[in-house]
């Protein structure tokens, strides 16, 4: 059975009677909305079409949570902004921060709406909720003063699911809730003491004010995630949602929102299905995908390479806890195969039953889509500069009359995917002779290309003929390989190469006998004629001059050199020997509570699992260092963070605009090997 029908089932079973199914998903908008997020969207979105298949009523609800803080700026904001000007609105909600492009709203906005733009042709249908919204209009409201009347309850919560041992003193002082505060507008706030009725709070901020709050009528406030998750799913009657496999880990967020559910709010949780996050294959690698750290795939990007049925197929057809590509390699070709294959069977009726629910998942309605083989856009389209007329005329010839309308944008997507992530397999054909290569054949060789031309000059040939000519050719020259495979394998892909590189200048290139035979021979039969004595050729002349050695430049100073630390005094190699700097491997990398800076990182070190605590956690994504090997200072005398001991240091660069530079270790290194 197809996966998203068994979850609909188990939806249904759980409460066969309900009169609407809720399916929910979400974003905060810290950045640009990266594809990984759209597997929230995805996997809700097939579930509910699902239960809406099996004559049940169900919608989907997605939820912007605009009111999160912002814990970093991403890597794309401040690069357009050239500062680091951004920074002081950290502690800020998303929907209270100025656009940093100056076109929208809020910082919220712009990329909410840049995210529903893309999302827009994918033809999914949900009804938004905006969180700063849904806050400030005091629809939450007695849920607040609820979670807090059953404060000691949710930590007694949070505190079986969590490593570290909770004091009784940290219990009296906790509360699920953050009062923005009014004069700098962040949530770093501090309730100092609370009413009987848990309606009316004092707190301190830490730029200096302090104030009243009435949650019955301020709303400028917000429930702590693993509180505010639960407590949306009794107002909004949720019965699933999924989460990426961090939320799904034991302990995780989901194990604790849903006992939060159950036991505070009295609302059992919706359904629950963890995913595997995304990964791109190809000339990009950014390890998990981060809307903050800029260094992100969005849906956007994504969708000029790929059309939008085809990247719904990609999630419709991989199983949630599966993991799966997207490709900027040559490997998209393939999954533009398997797609084609998979809608062809489709459409011929020949599909098994899981090969029709993922097509019916993938198909937009109102929206054909023509199954254009994507390997010859991209071979053939180099070869006519992309004119889409000229493609016409090619496919009208080779006998696949497909016509502008049908390929116009899957060819615009074949020239963005080779000048964008492959720009060395575009297929050029020369505008000189290739005497240099010429002069590296020898006269069997030679005597192939002489035999080809003929045979393209005589004219009169097909597709069919020509593909047969050109594996009869190395026959005719060289009959004594004829019964020997290997021999004649070997002279047959040589020949092939001569082609190749007399016309495109490199070792392979298109299918031949279809290159040939769809290319106007005019733009290629001067390239195998070598008649002409090279002495008397203008083109050799002209290669000559091209091949010429250019006059040597004299090196270009920098510009710019950021002015070196000063050096600190002179240690004999004793003083060295003192530090032990070993190679350790990251197990497990965590943000610590409460901080923006500090991060947790369990080690390694060759003898045993080791803790220490660095201030990167806003450099660092816990991805980008979970399995990598770093170097650690690891005798340096243990220094407390907190309710954490430091057992060592990593090493990092510091650079003078303040970023830090972790230092890697190379992959061969061995765990625990000392650095000297």
């Amino acid at each position: 059975m197809y996966w998203a029908d068994k979850l609909a089932d188990e939806v249904i079973r759980r409460d066969p009677n309900k009169e609407e199914y809720i399916c929910a998903a979400g974003i905060s908008p810290s950045g640009s909305v990266h594809i990984g997020n759209f597997r929230d969207i995805a996997t809700s979105y097939f579930v509910c079409r699902a239960i809406i298949k099996k004559g049940k009523k169900a919608k989907m609800i997605f939820s912007w949570d605009e009111y999160d803080r912002l814990r970093k700026v991403p890597k794309n904001v401040s690069d357009f902004l050239g500062d680091n000007s951004f920074e002081k609105y950290i502690g800020y909600p998303y929907a209270d921060i100025p656009d940093p492009f100056g076109k929208d709203e809020s910082y919220a906005a712009h990329f909410e709406k840049e995210f529903m733009a893309s999302l827009e042709k994918f033809g999914i249908q949900m009804e938004y909720r905006y969180q700063a919204k849904e806050y400030r209009s005091g629809r939450y409201a007695e849920y607040v003063i609820f979670a807090l009347k059953n404060r000691g309850k949710i930590y007694d919560i949070l505190d079986r699911h969590r490593t570290q041992e909770g004091s009784e003193e940290e219990r009296e002082r906790y509360y699920p809730v953050s009062i923005f505060c009014p004069h700098c507008h962040k949530d770093s706030t501090a309730i100092t003491s609370l009413s009987e009725d848990c309606t009316k709070a004092h707190y301190t901020c830490e730029c200096g004010h302090e104030g009243e709050f009435d949650f019955t009528k301020d709303f400028n406030c917000k429930l702590q995630w693993k509180v505010d998750w639960p407590m949306r799913w009794k107002v909004e009657g949720v019965d699933f949602e999924p989460g990426g496999k961090d939320h799904a880990s034991k302990n995780g967020s989901y194990d604790t929102a849903k006992d939060i559910s159950r036991e505070v709010f009295g609302y059992e949780p919706p359904l629950f299905q963890g995913y595997e996050f995304i990964g791109i294959r190809g000339s990009v690698n950014v390890g998990k995908m981060s809307g903050s750290s800029g260094l992100n795939m969005t849906p956007d990007f994504l969708l000029k390479l790929y059309p939008p049925e085809l990247i719904l197929w990609l999630y419709a057809k991989t199983e949630p806890l599966k993991a799966f590509d997207f490709c900027l390699s040559d490997e998209i070709l393939r999954q533009y195969f398997e797609f084609g294959k998979m809608l062809k069977s489709y459409m011929d009726g020949t599909a098994d039953e899981n090969t029709k629910r993922i097509m019916e998942n993938s198909l937009i309605e109102g929206h054909k889509f023509v199954p254009v083989p994507m390997s010859q856009l991209v071979d053939l389209g180099s070869v006519v500069d992309f004119n889409p007329e000229l493609m016409e005329k090619l496919f009208e010839k080779i006998g696949t009359p497909y016509k502008i309308e049908d390929f116009k944008d899957l060819f615009e997507r074949a020239k963005f995917w080779l000048r964008t992530c492959s720009p060395e397999s575009e297929y050029v054909i020369r505008e000189r002779r290739n005497w240099p290569y010429w002069r590296t054949m020898n006269e069997k060789e030679r005597a192939c290309i002489r035999l080809l031309k003929e045979y393209i000059e005589k004219g009169g040939y097909t597709l069919d003929s020509m593909q047969a000519e050109l594996y009869a050719i190395p026959k005719q020259v060289y009959p004594e390989a004829v019964e020997d495979k290997n021999a004649l394998k070997g002279v047959q892909s040589k020949f092939f190469k001569d082609v190749y590189n007399l016309t495109l200048g490199r070792d392979k290139g298109p299918r031949l006998y279809l290159y040939l035979f769809a290319v106007d021979p005019s733009r290629y039969l001067k390239l195998l004629d070598f008649s002409l004595p090279e002495a008397e050729d203008p083109d050799a002349k002209e290669e000559v001059r091209a091949e010429a050695p250019q006059a040597e430049e004299k090196p270009v100073e920098d510009t710019y050199v950021p002015e070196a630390a000063p050096l600190k005094e002179v240690i004999d190699i004793g003083d060295f020997d003192k530090c032990d700097i070993r190679v350790c491997k990251v197990l497990s990398a965590k943000p610590m509570r409460k901080t923006n800076k500090l991060m947790k990182l369990t080690l390694h070190d060759g003898s045993g699992e080791r803790v220490i605590v660095s201030s990167i956690a806003d450099q660092y994504e816990p991805a980008q260092l979970v399995g990598k090997k770093i170097v650690v200072l690891v005798n340096l005398k243990p220094h407390k963070f907190g309710n954490e001991y430091s057992n060592g240091m990593l090493l990092a660069s510091g650079n003078s605009d303040g970023a830090c530079r972790v230092l890697f270790a190379a992959d061969d290194a061995e765990i625990g090997s000392l650095v000297h």
